[in-house]
């Protein structure tokens, strides 16, 4: 929602008339000076939405607010071109409402469109979830990073490496929506008050890696496009993809890493495949060098990789990472349920990369249990165990 910029107001004025805590409406406005705000700028104000209301007789603003229980001025903030002393029937109020509900909601099937549309709609509501692309797929599909965040501490958490594992982009997103509403509604979540982990913690998220594979897996062949016949031929000519991990080219992202490669080179295919095939070299897709870059170019703490099934959590390769993995592990274990691993005969993800290359702590996090793509029914469950780990990376 915007304001018009009135005299006398202030980023200030606008935290206490709308109850919104005053970081979240400069991080919103990130163009503006806050020390220098002129009449007539547009401020954003995180959390609201307007609601057109066509005015009546012998209603008031005074009458209007009352019935909605805001002060009058927030009324006046958002219509300061009509005079409240004159208001005429038929004319249209822009009422702000507080968004107090999940907007994220249609989480099955979750197709990259879908993702869009919700980021879109996500960062329109709190504009300071700040969104970029910091790569692009093989068919040019945006990878979407959100940062949420004022904090020096950058941690990432990223989902569907595996296309037939798009569940995890749903909890991802799921996530972001709660704790957007959280910081703009003061609401804690399972007794945390998230605010000054928003202080602290610099959250990088890039839910969905694999956007073209995820498309394949829930949309089948035409999705491929000029690939088309290429993803048919490697499937068998099986209009099923459900089964598909690997990207759009038949590379799987999770085995293209320079940390220990060859290990998983020798022994997994060496043509493309809808799994296991880590490409003719690490690093060849553009999917995984986008991600690798992101890396590099930040100052992560720990990075945390989503993937399902097993409820197990990898933390470890040959014993590279610090003595502080262990102790975040445990405290994982402990808000989700899931069993830590430490040494797991398999190489070259991001996750080993990332231990080998910083000597930080990384993390594959196994969700929820069965065949993958696991089923929608799950949801809920795999959320709710999924919450606890998410948000330890805030708080640790």
């Amino acid at each position: 929602m915007e304001v018009t910029v009135r005299p006398n107001d202030s980023f200030w004025y606008y935290s206490n008339l709308f109850d919104v805590p005053l970081v979240l409406i400069e991080q919103s406005n990130p163009q503006l000076d806050v020390n220098q705000l002129s009449i007539g700028q547009t401020v954003k104000i995180p959390g609201y939405m307007v609601h057109q209301h066509q005015i009546t007789a012998d209603e008031t603003l005074w009458r209007i607010a009352i019935e909605r229980n805001i002060p009058v001025d927030m009324l006046q903030a958002t219509n300061p071109s009509i005079d409240p002393q004159s208001l005429q029937v038929g004319w249209q109020l822009a009422i702000p409402e507080r968004v107090d509900n999940l907007i994220v909601t249609d989480l099955n099937h979750y197709t990259f469109d879908k993702m869009v549309r919700d980021i879109d709609q996500l960062t329109a509501l709190y504009p300071f979830i700040f969104q970029q692309a910091v790569g692009s797929s093989v068919m040019g599909k945006d990878m979407i990073e959100l940062q949420i965040g004022t904090g020096n501490k950058q941690v990432h958490l990223d989902g569907s490496f595996h296309a037939n594992e798009w569940i995890t982009t749903s909890v991802i997103m799921r996530f972001i929506n709660e704790y957007a509403r959280s910081l703009t509604n003061k609401m804690p979540i399972r007794g945390l008050n998230l605010l000054p982990y928003f202080f602290e913690t610099n959250l990088s998220i890039v839910p969905m890696v694999n956007p073209d594979g995820v498309n394949l897996v829930l949309e089948g062949a035409s999705a491929a496009a000029a690939y088309q016949n290429n993803v048919l031929t490697l499937n068998n000519q099986d209009t099923d993809f459900s089964n598909w991990k690997a990207n759009i080219a038949g590379v799987d992202l999770n085995n293209q890493y320079p940390a220990l490669w060859e290990v998983e080179a020798a022994r997994k295919p060496n043509s493309p495949q809808p799994r296991d095939y880590p490409g003719s070299c690490p690093l060849s897709e553009p999917e995984v060098v986008a991600m690798a870059a992101l890396a590099e170019e930040r100052d992560f703490v720990r990075m945390n990789a989503f993937h399902t099934q097993g409820e197990v959590i990898y933390w470890s390769l040959e014993g590279l990472e610090p003595p502080v993995s262990e102790s975040i592990v445990h405290e994982y274990a402990r808000v989700s349920g899931y069993q830590p691993v430490r040494y797991v005969d398999s190489y070259a993800g991001y996750k080993d990369w990332f231990i080998q290359e910083f000597r930080r702590p990384g993390y594959t996090v196994e969700l929820g249990t069965g065949v993958n793509p696991l089923p929608f029914g799950q949801f809920e469950e795999i959320y709710q165990e999924t919450l606890g780990i998410m948000l330890a990376n805030l708080y640790l």
